[in-house]
Order: C-alpha cells, then sequence, then structure tokens
C-alpha cells in the first residue's frame, strides 16, 4: 500500500530567519503506521507535490492554523482524482468540523496502537469520516522511535549547517494557560516516556543537536533530574522549552548538553530577571519568547519590557501578538466579547492582529510589534545574536570533542565568522 504523508506549506513569521527545521508530527505519526504501508513523506514548505504520482491513500499532517486552508486545497485536488484523503495533526484537532468538508476521514488524538484499525477500514471501503480518540490516550510506553529515515536530510539545515532534529520525551501538561491549546489536544495530566526509551531514540539520531519539543520540561522534578542524568553520556547539545532552574536540575540539565531554553517573558518582574541570570550562569543561552496583547498591555507597558529584555541580555527573543486559536481559553473570551475581528485562518501567524485589544487599537498594537523587533535588535542583528548563541554550542562541542573539522568550515560559510574562535 502506497501512502503519501503531506505537511503543507505555510508562511513563516515575518522576521524569523529562514530556516526550516525538520516537522516532528507527521515522522512520529509515520511510525505508527504498519511495515506494509509504503510511505512517501512530502514536506511542501521545501518540496513540490507531485499530483500525478500513483498513490493509494493521502494522510495530510497539519500542525498551525496557518496550514490548514492550504491543506483544505490539497485535500480537494486529490479527492477529485478519486483518491482518499485523511487529515491528522495538532491543526486538524483545532479546526476537526471545517477539515471534515474537505477529507474522507479526520483522525483526532494520539495515533499510536490506532491504525491498523483505520487502515483495515480504508482496505474493506469502510473508512469512517471520524475517528475520535481526544478522550482515550493510548499508553506513552507505545510510542516509538520517529520515523526520520523518510526526511530528506540535506533540504533541514541553515546554509549548509544541521540545525537541530526533533524529539519528544513526554506528552500532557499540567499546565493550563491563556493562549495555549495543549491541555485540550494533549490533557492535563503529564505523561513522560520511559527514560530508557527517551534516551536510545536520542542515542540513535545521527544529528548532535536536538531540539527538546516536549510542551514544558519543568513539570516533575525527579523526573527531569533522571532525564538529564541519563542523557549525559550521550554529548548531545539541546534546546528546549523551559526547564526549572532549581540548582541541581540546572546543574544537570548543563552537563547533559543544554544549549539554550525559550523562555517566556511576560513582565519586568526580578522573577524573570534572576531566573534569566540563572540559566546564564549555568552556561545555558536563553531565547525569549514574548507575547504582545493581554488585556493588561497597554503601551507604555510593552516600551517598558522591550527595555527590559535588553536589560536582561536576552541571547534571542522572538516577538508575537496574542492570537485566540481555538479551543483556547483566549478564544473563548474573546469571542464572548465579540472581539475576534477576523476568522480568516491564514492570518492566525501570530504576526498579525486579529482581535480587538483592550488598551489600543489593533494598528497600534500591530506598530508596537514592529517596534518590539525593531528596537531588540537595533545594536546587534539577528543574524548577529544567532552566530553568538552558535559559537555558544561550538564551544561546547569543541570542549567534549565532537564538533568536526566539517562543522567547522560549514559553520564559517553559514555565517561568515570564525564560529570557533
Amino acid at each position: 500500500m502506497k501512502f503519501k504523508l503531506i505537511y503543507p506549506k505555510w508562511a513563516k513569521l515575518d522576521r524569523q530567519t529562514e530556516f526550516h527545521l525538520p516537522p516532528h508530527g507527521p515522522v512520529v505519526f509515520a511510525a505508527t503506521l504498519p511495515e506494509y504501508v509504503d510511505v512517501d513523506f512530502v514536506d511542501e514548505n521545501l518540496e513540490t507535490i507531485d499530483f500525478d504520482d500513483p498513490v493509494d491513500m493521502v494522510g495530510i499532517s497539519m500542525m498551525l492554523t496557518v496550514q490548514v486552508k492550504r491543506g483544505w486545497e490539497i485535500a480537494d485536488l486529490y479527492r477529485r482524482k478519486g483518491i482518499k484523503v485523511i487529515f491528522g495533526g495538532i491543526a486538524t484537532m483545532l479546526h476537526a468540523e471545517e477539515t471534515m468538508e474537505h477529507a474522507d476521514s479526520v483522525f483526532l488524538g494520539e495515533a499510536e496502537g490506532r491504525m491498523e484499525q483505520v487502515l483495515a477500514d480504508f482496505r474493506q471501503g469502510k473508512l469512517q469520516p471520524r475517528y475520535d480518540f481526544m478522550d482515550t490516550r493510548p499508553d506513552i510506553a507505545l510510542v516509538g522511535p520517529a520515523r526520520r529515515d523518510l526526511l530528506n536530510r540535506q533540504l533541514y539545515n541553515y546554509k549548509g549547517v544541521q540545525m537541530v532534529d526533533l524529539v519528544h520525551a513526554s506528552r500532557g501538561c499540567r499546565f493550563n494557560c491563556y493562549p495555549c491549546a495543549v491541555s485540550f489536544l494533549g490533557g492535563r495530566e503529564f505523561r513522560p516516556r520511559p527514560i530508557d526509551t527517551v534516551v536510545a531514540e536520542m542515542a540513535g539520531i545521527a544529528n548532535n543537536r536536538m531540539f527538546l519539543v516536549d510542551n514544558s520540561l519543568a513539570q516533575n522534578s525527579q523526573w527531569e533530574k533522571d532525564l538529564f542524568r541519563e542523557m549525559i553520556p550521550l554529548k548531545k547539545k539541546w534546546c528546549s522549552h523551559p526547564i526549572e532552574d532549581k540548582p541541581e536540575i540546572l546543574d544537570l540539565a548543563a552537563q547533559a548538553g543544554a544549549w539554550y531554553v525559550y523562555q517566556a517573558v511576560f513582565d519586568t518582574s526580578d522573577y524573570i530577571r534572576e531566573r534569566v541570570k540563572r540559566y546564564h550562569d549555568h552556561g545555558i543561552g536563553v531565547e525569549g519568547t514574548i507575547l504582545l496583547g493581554l488585556d493588561n498591555h497597554d503601551e507604555d507597558f510593552i516600551k517598558r519590557l522591550i527595555d527590559f529584555l535588553l536589560e536582561i541580555e536576552l541571547d534571542l527573543a522572538e516577538f508575537t501578538v496574542l492570537t485566540p486559536f481555538p479551543h483556547t481559553k483566549a478564544w473563548k473570551e474573546l469571542n464572548q466579547q465579540n472581539r475576534i475581528l477576523s476568522q480568516d485562518w491564514n492570518d492566525y501567524s501570530a504576526d498579525k492582529v486579529v482581535f480587538q485589544p483592550k488598551q489600543m487599537s489593533p494598528e497600534r498594537l500591530q506598530e508596537l510589534l514592529d517596534l518590539a523587533w525593531n528596537s531588540f535588535y537595533r545594536e546587534e542583528s539577528q543574524e548577529l545574536k544567532m552566530f553568538k548563541l552558535f559559537k555558544q554550542v561550538v564551544e561546547k562541542e569543541m570542549a567534549d570533542g565532537t564538533f568536526t573539522p566539517r562543522d567547522r568550515s560549514l559553520a564559517n560559510q553559514a555565517f561568515g565568522r570564525d564560529a570557533s574562535r
């Protein structure tokens, strides 16, 4: 059986550096397919879909809301050819009802242990329009290594430099943040994978650099410590969403190869200032993720926040505006207050204002988003800050002997500087 798995193209943030990470969801899903399925994966961000290639079934994996309209277009083209299309992924779960209008089937939830039945239904001509497992999650121990063999490795680099491979050590999140849909998607129960399984998958990744894409590693102190201890011998270098900033945990994270973390910066408090400092004291970089447009944000607050970001010496910063994705607290509240201005999903890229802010006009919030980007990168460009952060990982790799002459050559080509100096 030939199964074409497609990851629809989507527009990156205006200010993001143009490099692409290998998508995680599709290759995790592909690992759930039976051995008799011949999978052809196409990342439309980097490859062209051959609509004339003969296939038995098409799967469309959508992570982001800004992918859904393109995903629907792709499905419509295949269905006009008489080819069955099934959708899955985060954005499918967020937009299930609309997606069903363009699909022969939608799969909602986690796929481990469930695709045999779906494909049996397909072969018997009994494919169901909806497979809904949102409330019945599989045993987390069933999660196997992602099918990274499906990826065209040459496409996922920055000017020849291999950046990071994606891997996850847990699912679910005990937090329930205002702008986030994770509690709807994965539940509020923290579900760690067996550590030996996770470490084995990491060890099997040829790339020395990884991104742990877990929603947050800061969910169970003992688990963090156990995980980091087991990662130390791998000599991998990795970035992640927040980890706990307790001294023992930070020390183990640094020994395990922590390169940098994504840290939400939501105010100008000493708590944030000290947290960033503790990361830095342990040799861990910080990329601030800054969300603008919450109801307590007036113009003065946003300007003070921008100044604060420069004071605390973030290594990088990414600015977005509040975006009310379906099934979030933000969506429910703003929708009830009739403050959502657009439901064109192509606008839900997190860099366009699609709602009425409480303390300013939408146009002014858009201007302040531009001001934030311009101000933070005024003295040092985004490329220079990226180079400095990359230099940190090079220094770590040189210290443990995993940085090769070929790495040095590629790094020099990519950044126009000697990253090893």
